[in-house]
């Protein structure tokens, strides 16, 4: 029965119209539909369509299919550490598409790379681009939007586009061609920045205030600022809009490079590279890294490595430079990072493990790393000479009960020493020894010195074989002991004059000749001083006392002659030779940030003569900066030696030049004074020849008379004489 139901209604269905089927099922589900409007309009995701997080991989090797898979998986996990991909699972997308030719029956050689986010793709091309994938391939990447601009490119006829005219860039070592050879310095006081000359015989002459600046009503530095090296650059801090650079006789703007809240910058040795520092834990391109010539940004890093412990009392590591400019490095955790120049890759793709490194210095003349660590899970502590790139160790030093180490090279890299704080086995008692590197020798050799008391501070001589060191019984003391040794001790050495003939000794005589042997010079006691400046010439050394609670004390010392000048600044806290070594500068000086200064009276600076003689001196109510203009040393060691050994045929030279320079100072001050006794004689001459003019007439008017004739005058003579004192002698 029910059968033939559903089999009449199927049949009345067929019978009804299409449109009468739908209103009958619609009257059957009359009551199950809600009386809400449907929305056709479904809310899918926002379609991206701007591939900003895409890049494009060039230069990729071009493999088989066979060896596809492989080259997939090497390009991944090389560009997986960068960021992460952007990986679809519904689609078996992985993040990195590769071409496959089926014709030519291999890839593309290049591929395509998705990223999660647009900074990270931004990041991986700064990363990649340059990158040596292997021996015959360094890639190239670019974003994909740019490929899209390529693809719309017309193909029409290259035109060579017109080359701007060329602009001269200013001199940057103007400054040395001065007649007069001066030095120059900055300063930073109030919210003035000025450059000055300084020849060490008159009053320092203003140089460059930004007067450009000023009348533009911008400040050229509103932070601290540094010069390049060798005196081609002043970088200026701005906080607001980065670091600029100033060069040239009139102080041209050359560069600006963008780096907010900027606090300090370091150039590389050789003024290609430049690093600017924010010091902001939370910024991930605190340091950023330029070219100067170009003002690319090479590389950005973070305040701290990876895995390197943040604590309040531990500073970041800081980046150092290699003295060619070719290697920058920065210590890590029980590694140092080295990175090539100018693609600021990590040499040889790896980092130079240092299990436990507590500190590492570049040589000064070499690409050579000095290092040390200390004593961990049975091993002694040790100071280690490393040569890149190579990685050879060329010197172990092993060290036992070790507290602290302090690593001082020589400025010409001939040698290091390295103060050792050691501990007795009961870790209760202090005691130092110097271990002392001649870099210059075979093998290396090392010789020990012990001292007893506390070492405070080493200093090599420039051009010297000399150090100084400040040494005390109690590190506290007030009165401390300043010691004077030489690498090198000289000996005498006979040498025999033959006689061409015979071969019988003529002639003895003793030479003396330096060999490599340390020897102490002399110990000056019971002095109050904490630091030791050498002069850039060598042979005069300041002792200083500097500080709040020091004494000011500046004591200028001649080893070689044994003359001492005593003087003193109140309240100085810096003590800065002249490239030349005429010239020190003592400062009393506040930070920029601010903040209440108690010694603000103090405030300024003094210039000295290096034999101690005092040449100059300002103040100021609120200074915060004083730098000498570094000079690059032309001369090497040898033509050095010639110049002085022959200085005496320069005297006349030099005596010549110092009167004709002091002859047009003298003409220049007197100039004033000249010009009024020319005028005081042209005046006499007017009315000399006004007078003979009018004598005639002044003749007439006395009726004849000629005041001027003697004839018209009676001479008589008249003696007198007067007694001025009488004395009376009684002869027996």
């Amino acid at each position: 029965r029910n059968l033939t139901n559903d089999s009449i209604m199927s049949d009345s269905k067929k019978e009804m119209s299409i449109e009468d089927q739908l209103a009958a099922e619609a009257e059957e589900l009359d009551g199950y539909f809600s009386d809400t409007p449907l929305d056709p309009k479904p809310k899918y995701p926002p379609l991206n369509k701007s591939f900003d997080a895409a890049i494009i991989i060039l230069n990729l090797p071009k493999v088989p299919e066979a060896k596809l898979e492989k080259l997939t998986k090497v390009v991944m996990k090389l560009v997986s550490r960068i960021g992460n991909l952007a990986v679809n699972e519904d689609t078996g997308f992985g993040g990195v598409l590769m071409p496959f030719n089926s014709e030519k029956g291999s890839t593309e050689g290049f591929a395509f790379c998705e990223y999660e986010t647009p900074e990270e793709a931004k990041n991986a091309i700064g990363v990649l681009d340059g990158y040596k994938f292997d021996k015959n391939h360094s890639l190239s990447v670019c974003p994909y939007n740019r490929a899209e601009k390529l693809q719309d490119l017309k193909d029409t006829e290259f035109v060579e586009p017109e080359r701007p005219p060329f602009v001269e860039k200013p001199n940057a070592m103007s400054w040395l061609e001065d007649p007069s050879q001066r030095d120059e310095f900055v300063i930073r006081y109030g919210k003035e920045t000025s450059v000055y000359w300084y020849d060490a015989r008159n009053d320092p002459v203003p140089d460059y205030s930004g007067e450009r600046e000023k009348e533009a009503g911008v400040s050229w530095c509103e932070y601290y600022c540094h010069w390049s090296p060798k005196g081609s650059y002043l970088a200026t801090l701005v906080p607001a809009r980065g670091v600029i650079l100033w060069s040239g006789a009139t102080y041209e703007k050359v560069g600006r490079f963008v780096a907010p809240d900027v606090r300090t910058v370091l150039f590389s040795p050789q003024e290609n590279y430049m690093i600017t520092n924010n010091m902001r834990f939370d910024d991930d391109t605190a340091i950023k890294v330029y070219h100067v010539q170009t003002g690319k940004l090479l590389r950005a890093f973070p305040l701290y490595p990876d895995n390197f412990p943040r604590e309040d009392n531990i500073p970041p590591p800081p980046f150092q430079w290699s003295h060619d400019d070719n290697y920058l490095a920065r210590m890590g955790k029980d590694l140092i990072s080295i990175y090539s120049t100018p693609s600021m890759r990590l040499l040889d793709k790896k980092s130079l493990l240092a299990e436990g490194i507590h500190e590492f210095q570049w040589s000064p003349k070499a690409n050579i790393i000095a290092c040390w660590s200390p004593e961990q899970n049975n091993s002694p502590a040790h100071v280690d000479l490393i040569e890149l790139p190579t990685r050879k160790k060329l010197r172990q030093k092993n060290l036992f009960n070790v507290n602290k180490c302090s690593m001082v090279w020589h400025e010409d890299g001939d040698y290091l020493a390295v103060k050792v704080t050691r501990h007795t086995k009961s870790k209760k008692t202090l005691y130092n020894n110097i271990e002392l590197f001649r870099l210059n020798e075979s093998g290396i050799p090392v010789e020990m010195l012990d001292i007893k008391d506390a070492v405070m501070s080493l200093v090599w001589e420039p051009r010297g074989s000399r150090f100084a060191m400040i040494h005390a019984e109690n590190p506290s003391s007030t009165k401390v002991d300043v010691s004077f040794y030489d690498m090198m001790k000289k000996v005498p050495e006979s040498t025999i004059a033959m006689n061409k003939k015979g071969g019988s000794k003529k002639n003895q005589q003793k030479q003396m000749i330096s060999v490599a042997e340390l020897n102490k010079i002399e110990t000056l006691e019971g002095k109050q001083c904490n630091v030791l400046f050498w002069s850039p010439a060598g042979s005069t050394i300041l002792m200083a006392s500097l500080g709040d609670s020091a004494s000011g004390t500046l004591e200028f010392y001649d080893v070689d002659n044994k003359n001492l000048v005593v003087k003193e600044h109140y309240r100085a806290n810096q003590v800065l030779w002249d490239p030349a070594g005429r010239t020190v500068a003592t400062c009393v000086s506040q930070p920029v940030e601010g903040g209440h200064f108690k010694f603000a009276m103090d405030n300024g600076y003094i210039l000295w003569s290096f034999q101690g003689k005092q040449l100059y001196q300002q103040s100021f109510e609120t200074f915060y900066q004083f730098l000498w203009r570094p000079r690059e040393s032309l001369l090497s060691k040898s033509e050095i030696e010639k110049v002085k050994k022959n200085l005496k045929k320069y005297e006349k030279q030099f005596e010549k030049a110092d009167k004709e320079r002091q002859r047009a100072l003298y003409l220049e001050e007197t100039k004033g004074k000249r010009e009024e006794r020319r005028r005081y004689r042209d005046m006499l001459v007017r009315l000399r020849e006004l007078r003979r003019e009018q004598k005639p007439r002044h003749i007439e008017l006395l009726d004849g008379y000629d005041s001027d004739d003697d004839n018209n005058y009676v001479v008589r003579e008249i003696s007198v004489e007067t007694i001025l004192s009488t004395k009376e002698e009684v002869v027996v």
